[in-house]
């Protein structure tokens, strides 16, 4: 997907092509830029250029891809700025579509890049030089009893190696409800960073008050919900730090909802209304599926149905039937974790790693 000409600054229209190329006005100070992204599920990120003291500040920065730095630099042009005018990059998480671009970027210009603190044991696992060619995290599928995903995943090939230059390091790690200040005298804006782990473990939101405001990452989508955990470094229970993180951002003041994928134009507090009322049914679905003689992540896995298509399990590809069985897990946990489910950990007799199994 290329871009040739210089993209045009209009207001932002929630009924339009959210991933159409262009610069959109989403607040006063405040322009969405849609990057596009190399694979068929998500078609884009977007980012926010935030008006600055002499340049911009970013929220997010896209994926590493050609495609994506000449829309941005174009984008800028637009904005009558350059690549060297944006002063530093907030980046909600270590995914590479929100990270990647920021670290190239540094290189070149000398553009600050800030993270969450608590994505450190990801950024670190991911830009260990010993680590073997990225894969997935063959014990947590084979725990979910996917041991024909795992040989599935094998017959793939080798997963690409993250590249060092796009997982370096950034120069800040910044810490919860650390407060960001932009601009100058009259034209202050301060952004609230607020820890709302689950999709990862140290993803931030920016919290805006003053202007009713929420960039909102990957962690409150208006028309999907996130993955849950896909990370380098595991924790116990993903879904119940984002259950508990949506929980927290309830209890926040409400504000205009700034996703990092689909359009602007909803609010925070009715989404995650709408997110949590979802995970409610899906918890339900997997107790169900479990009481109905389901007793792996696996099995449970295929049984359900995935996306707002109701696509079947084994009509979706290999990325995402992984996604599938590994979020599935994560309910599963939860529903252990209230008592509603028994969990047993033994070792697969067949693969001889831990396996678990519940049991209603």
């Amino acid at each position: 997907m290329l871009w040739v000409s210089l993209p045009t600054v209009t207001d932002d229209d929630p009924s339009g092509d959210w991933t159409a190329a262009g610069v959109f006005r989403s607040a006063p100070g405040v322009y969405r830029i849609p990057l596009p992204l190399p694979n068929d599920g998500l078609r884009a990120v977007n980012v926010y250029a935030v008006a600055d003291a002499g340049g911009w500040t970013m929220v997010d920065s896209g994926w590493a891809i050609d495609e994506a730095r000449d829309l941005l630099e174009k984008s800028l042009a637009a904005l009558g700025s350059g690549l060297g005018d944006v002063r530093r990059f907030l980046i909600t998480h270590a995914h590479r579509d929100h990270y990647t671009l920021a670290s190239v970027l540094r290189r070149e210009y000398g553009t600050r890049v800030l993270l969450g603190a608590g994505e450190k044991p990801n950024l670190d696992v991911v830009a260990d030089p010993a680590r073997p060619a990225r894969e997935p995290d063959r014990t947590r599928l084979l725990r979910c009893g996917a041991a024909a995903l795992v040989e599935e995943i094998g017959r793939s090939g080798p997963w690409p190696r993250p590249e060092p230059e796009e997982w370096q390091a950034p120069d800040e790690w910044i810490a919860d409800r650390a407060v960001i200040t932009l601009g100058e005298q009259a034209d202050v804006r301060s952004l609230t960073a607020v820890e709302t782990p689950g999709h990862t473990r140290g993803h931030l939101v920016f919290a805006d008050d003053a202007h009713e405001l929420l960039f909102a990452g990957d962690h409150v989508l208006p028309r999907i919900t996130p993955s849950i955990g896909l990370q380098p470094a595991p924790v116990a229970s993903p879904l119940g730090q984002f259950l508990d993180s949506l929980r927290l951002v309830r209890a926040r003041p409400d504000a205009d909802l700034l996703p990092a994928h689909g359009p602007v134009g909803g609010r925070v507090h009715a989404r995650v209304e709408e997110l949590l009322a979802h995970h409610d049914v899906r918890l339900a679905q997997c107790r169900d599926a479990v009481a109905a003689g389901n007793p792996t992540a696996w099995e449970v896995a295929r049984v359900l149905r995935w996306t707002r298509r109701e696509h079947r399990f084994d009509d979706m590809n290999l990325f995402n039937r992984m996604l599938a069985v590994l979020e599935t897990v994560a309910h599963l946990d939860v529903l252990a974790d209230l008592g509603e489910l028994t969990r047993t950990e033994t070792d697969d007799p067949g693969t001889g790693a831990p396996l678990a199994t519940y049991t209603a």
